[in-house]
């Protein structure tokens, strides 16, 4: 029976094992991706609750800087801006 040498053997054999361990980190790396995909659907529902709860306590036309926390209200010129250019 012919076989291969001990070194093309052993090369073989650490290719095989090095692709294994990539393939076995390639899908951790997907498992990862998908929970950060379903933390961030969650923290879009939850910033979206608190941006309602927001809105129906300080009125719809709040505008809150996220750094500061100081509330004001959209500015009406651009709107009415807005409303002049429409016409």
């Amino acid at each position: 029976m012919k076989k291969i040498k001990d070194e093309e053997l052993k090369n073989l054999q650490e290719l095989n094992n090095e692709f294994n361990k990539l393939k076995t980190q390639l899908g951790d790396l997907t498992l990862q991706k998908h929970g950060i995909c379903l933390r961030v659907q969650e923290l879009k529902i939850a910033f979206q609750e608190a941006e309602k709860s927001l809105m129906d306590q300080y009125g719809e036309n709040a505008v809150i800087n996220l750094e500061t926390g100081e509330i004001t209200e959209k500015e009406q010129e651009k709107e009415e801006e807005t409303n002049v250019t429409d016409k």
